[in-house]
């Protein structure tokens, strides 16, 4: 999996929150996204993964050097974030199904592997709005984690856990780091010390 960035740059109304950006991002390779809060962190994220188009220039998804329809990249990536929404009504069980239904599991895993992975296991048939926010965000990551896709792209990604589950957080995190395009959004660096490239948006204004 790469990620091609030529000139890109993203803009609302007159405000430029990107732009003139021109990077190669690999796979089996680390990225940190760093500026401070409110700099475009996740807009960038947005425009990586596919679900926002950029004003200028362009971002181009391949796959073992082929390109990838822009239609098509959600197959390819997955996305974490704390302002993301998981289906409310659904219970953890169902919602599982539900994501699984639309990516592949990792080699290896089966979907009753995820809720351990995430330590949720007793709560299998409890509701998501039940969940802490703590929860909710150690949900959200295993799926991305367990999901079979060359692109992970995780925003804030310790947003709203604690002590425990940071620690959570980067133990998982080691585990899935190989053969992935990993892109971790942050102003906070335990979050993305295991990166190996670093992309401050504050120098692309």
């Amino acid at each position: 999996m790469e990620v091609v960035l030529e000139n890109a740059g993203k803009r609302y109304l007159r405000e430029w929150i990107f732009k003139n950006l021109n990077y190669t991002l690999k796979k089996g390779s680390s990225y940190a996204i760093t500026g401070r809060n409110g700099s475009g962190k996740s807009t960038l994220a947005a425009v990586l993964s596919g679900q926002l188009i950029p004003s200028e220039g362009t971002v181009k998804h391949y796959i073992d050097g082929k390109a990838i329809d822009e239609h098509l990249v959600y197959r390819y990536t997955s996305l974490a974030a704390p302002y993301l929404e998981l289906i409310e009504e659904f219970t953890l069980t169902e919602m599982v199904n539900f994501h699984f239904s639309l990516k592949r599991l990792e080699s290896g895993k089966s979907k009753e592997d995820v809720l351990p992975f995430a330590w949720l296991e007793d709560s299998a048939q409890k509701q998501v709005k039940h969940l802490s926010s703590g929860m909710k965000q150690r949900f959200k990551l295993a799926l991305s984690f367990l999901s079979a896709t060359p692109l992970l792209i995780l925003d804030e990604p310790t947003s709203n856990l604690d002590t425990n589950g940071i620690n959570w957080y980067l133990e998982r995190l080691n585990s899935v780091l190989q053969d992935r395009l990993v892109v971790i959004c942050s102003n906070q660096s335990y979050e993305y010390e295991m990166c190996r490239n670093t992309i401050s948006i504050e120098e692309f204004k």
